[in-house]
């Protein structure tokens, strides 16, 4: 959990922009679509532009000397591969020097099931991997399909695994209502982890209003859409 030195509603539009995941990740995206994209989150001072992991070469020139880097996201966003796959492509993804953290999509249908020792097995082998190249590890929880039960119990499984952040939803989950990070979501998150790894909102951030409520509540990151960055940061009156 971030402590804030300010209330969210005193920061600038670049202290607010270094809350902020850039997600470029819907698989219709052309090339252009996605090159544009990543320039506008570098240009607002975004911490991370948020991409599949195919577009790694394509995007790494556009956050070269800047304060943005790249996040690709592995396994998503269905968290359903091997981990031998899973730890192919973390491996894949940490050898790039403009990726300093990766997002995983944890295998919710385990979750689901009960089986938390497999779960926990499966994100260390990935936080290691990521660790062994200096590279942090996100773990999504797709927490709109789980319950509250389930959901402190996948924290204490990062935690036992050494992830270094856990995150709320994909944002692609059909089947379930979708609130993605509602307060009450991240404040069971919270409970659960305290300082032992850092929080990641995404999923329905979409609201300005939701956004400085979260930061305000200690979170150390959000996933925003690109359609929502500009409404968050205020830039849209």
């Amino acid at each position: 959990m971030k402590k804030i030195d300010k209330k969210a509603e005193e920061m600038d539009l670049k202290e607010l922009a270094l809350y902020i995941d850039y997600s470029v990740l819907k698989p219709e995206f052309t090339k252009e679509e996605i090159i544009s994209l990543t320039k506008d989150g570098v240009r607002l001072g975004c911490a991370t532009i948020c991409i599949n992991p195919g577009y790694l070469e394509l995007c790494s020139p556009f956050v070269k000397d800047s304060v943005t880097t790249l996040c690709p996201v592995c396994d998503f966003p269905f968290g359903t591969s091997s981990t031998e796959s899973r730890l192919k492509q973390i491996e894949t993804a940490a050898k790039y020097d403009t990726v300093k953290e990766i997002d995983i999509v944890a295998n919710f249908g385990l979750i689901r099931s009960g089986d938390y020792e497999a779960v926990t097995k499966d994100l260390k082998a990935c936080a290691d991997t990521a660790h062994k190249y200096g590279k942090e590890l996100k773990v999504i929880f797709e927490t709109d399909a789980l319950n509250e039960e389930q959901i402190r119990k996948t924290c204490r499984c990062c935690i036992n695994a050494g992830v270094d952040f856990i995150k709320t939803s994909t944002g692609f989950l059909t089947g379930f209502e979708a609130h993605g990070a509602t307060p009450e979501v991240i404040k069971i998150m919270m409970e659960e982890v305290g300082d032992k790894c850092k929080i990641k909102g995404s999923g329905c951030i979409r609201t300005r209003e939701h956004f400085l409520t979260l930061i305000n509540m200690g979170i150390d990151r959000m996933g925003i859409g690109y359609k929502s960055v500009p409404v968050v940061l205020g830039m849209e009156k």
